[in-house]
């Protein structure tokens, strides 16, 4: 089965995530800078890493090694192009983690931004017992009052992801991270509009 990422245009998904009444590109951009810079490590994965929002608070000369992981190609190519100060540094590869973990590299953290909604706890569990990192990042969303997608002129965009979203909700995703050895170490709330909320759990091993 096709995963419906796959269908999905760059410029809607982007167009949509940093409306006024979502602002969730910039919020996750600023957020990002603190995941980069968080911890004493030389590679990261970042799962889902679309068009490459953040990448411009790489530091080149702190990490040897930035993997930006995708199962839409499209995406993978536009990120490399909107970054050639990062090339010898950025690696990016076409990955779907429901199905091709094996082929993930190791690094020393992993960043997971609005991901483990699409994949859930127990695959999620899979990709980082292989990847094998020191520190995991994760930003979920949780919505407070109404839709899981934000009202706007993009939202038919979406309808394909209801076959694969799931709500993650912070207490059982830390419990999924603690049955694998990994213990949260740091938790930031960002407000939205429309009664959303980004929560930023850390965890180490």
């Amino acid at each position: 089965m096709k995963n419906p990422w796959e269908g999905i245009p760059l410029t809607d998904y982007e167009n949509h995530m940093k409306l006024d009444s979502v602002m969730q590109l910039q919020t996750m951009n600023e957020m990002m800078k603190g995941q980069f810079d968080a911890y004493s490590i030389s590679s990261v994965m970042i799962l889902g890493i679309a068009g490459g929002n953040g990448l411009e608070h790489i530091q080149r000369d702190k990490f040897k090694k930035v993997y930006g992981i995708d199962v839409n190609a499209s995406y993978l190519k536009e990120a490399v192009l909107r970054y050639p100060e990062l090339e010898g540094l950025l690696e990016c590869r076409c990955i779907n983690l429901t199905e091709e973990t094996n082929q993930l590299p190791k690094a020393d953290l992993v960043i997971a931004n609005l991901l483990i909604e699409y994949i859930g706890y127990e695959r999620f569990q899979k990709v980082i017992n292989h990847v094998s990192p020191k520190y995991v990042s994760c930003i979920i969303q949780l919505n407070l009052e109404g839709s899981w997608v934000s009202d706007s002129p993009y939202l038919h965009t979406f309808d394909g992801l209801e076959q694969v979203h799931q709500q993650i909700e912070e207490h059982a995703l830390e419990k999924a991270m603690l049955e694998i050895e990994y213990r949260s170490i740091k938790t930031l709330e960002r407000i939205l509009p429309n009664g959303k909320k980004l929560v930023q759990i850390d965890f180490e091993r």
